[in-house]
C-alpha cells in the first residue's frame, strides 16, 4: 500500500503544470535565467518592446509584448535597466497585485537617491516589489559548474597547511621591519641628524643596523620566492625572475661580509687598521 501511495503522489506531481513566469527583457541575463527556469520545468513568457525582433531565445519560450506577457503570469522578473522603467506607468492596471522581481544593480554606489526597487515601487504602487538574483551574473548562469562552482570545489580539496603558513607571516614581518630600519638609516644620514650624534653612534647605525637591514630585506625576498627560487618551471625563456636577479648583489655583499668577520680574518684586519705591518722598515 505504501508503494502504491508513493506512485500516485509522483503521478499527481508530474501531471501538475508548473506556474508560468514572465521575464521582462530579452538580454543576456533574461535569456540565461529563462533557460535555467525552462530546464527546471517552468513555463516562461518573455516580454519585449519588439517581440518580432527578439532572437536567440530558449526553445519553448514565448515572446509577447509587455502588456500581453504580464497578463499571463503573476510573477514578473524585471531583467531590464532602470533607464527603461518608464513604460511601466502604462501597465499599472495590468501589474496591480502582481509580484515584480528586481534583479538590477547600479553601476555606481549611490548613483541615484533611491534604490531601483524603491523607484520601481513608486512607478507601480499596486505591485509587490522584491529583490532577487542581483548577485548572479549571466556568465555564471551560462557556465554553471565550469566556472565558480568548479573553483570552489577545487579550493575545498586544498586543506590549510600549517607547515607553510609561517612563510607568509615571516614574509610580511621581515618586510615591515626591514623597511622601518631602512627609513631609520635614511633619517640618520641627514646632515642635521648626523651632526647631533657622536662617531660611535653613527657607526653603529650605519654599519650594524645597515647590515641587519640588508639581511632582513634579502630574507624577505628569499621567502617571497620560496620553493620557486630554484624551480625550473619559474624560468621563462631560461632567464631567472626579477627577484632572483635583484638578489645577486645583496647576497654577494653578505657572503663577503661573512668571510670578513671570521675571527682569523677579522683579527688580522683589526691589526692592520691599528697600524700593524708585516715587514716594517723601521
Amino acid at each position: 500500500m505504501e508503494k502504491t501511495t508513493d506512485v500516485l503522489l509522483l503521478t499527481m506531481n508530474s501531471s501538475e503544470e508548473q506556474e508560468t513566469v514572465c521575464i521582462f527583457g530579452t538580454g543576456d541575463f533574461g535569456k540565461s535565467l529563462g533557460l535555467e527556469m525552462l530546464q527546471c520545468g517552468y513555463s516562461i513568457v518573455f516580454g519585449s518592446r519588439n517581440p518580432q525582433m527578439s532572437s536567440l531565445l530558449p526553445n519553448g519560450a514565448e515572446v509577447l509584448s509587455y502588456s500581453e506577457a504580464a497578463q499571463k503570469s503573476d510573477i514578473i522578473i524585471m531583467a531590464i535597466h532602470r533607464e527603461h522603467y518608464d513604460f511601466l506607468t502604462e501597465l499599472t492596471e495590468v501589474l496591480n497585485g502582481k509580484i515584480l522581481v528586481d534583479v538590477s544593480n547600479n553601476l555606481k554606489i549611490k548613483q541615484y537617491p533611491q534604490s531601483n526597487a524603491e523607484y520601481l515601487a513608486q512607478l507601480v504602487p499596486g505591485a509587490h516589489v522584491v529583490k532577487a538574483f542581483n548577485t548572479i551574473s549571466a556568465w555564471a548562469l551560462q557556465s554553471r559548474a565550469l566556472d565558480a562552482s568548479r573553483q570552489a570545489i577545487a579550493k575545498k580539496e586544498r586543506p590549510f597547511s600549517t607547515s607553510t603558513a609561517w612563510l607568509s607571516d615571516s614574509y610580511i614581518a621581515m618586510g615591515m621591519l626591514g623597511f622601518f630600519l631602512f627609513v631609520l638609516l635614511g633619517i640618520t644620514s641627514l646632515p642635521s641628524v648626523s651632526n647631533m650624534v657622536n662617531w660611535r653612534e653613527f657607526r653603529f647605525v650605519q654599519s650594524k643596523l645597515g647590515y641587519l637591514t640588508l639581511i632582513l630585506c634579502t630574507a624577505h625576498t628569499l621567502v617571497y620566492g620560496g620553493k620557486r627560487f630554484l624551480s625550473p618551471s619559474s624560468l621563462v625563456w631560461y632567464l631567472p625572475s626579477a627577484y632572483v636577479i635583484a638578489l645577486i648583489i645583496p647576497c654577494t655583499v653578505l657572503v663577503i661580509k661573512f668571510i670578513l668577520i671570521l675571527p682569523c680574518i677579522d683579527k688580522t684586519l683589526t691589526r692592520i687598521r691599528e697600524g700593524w705591518e708585516r715587514n716594517p722598515k723601521f
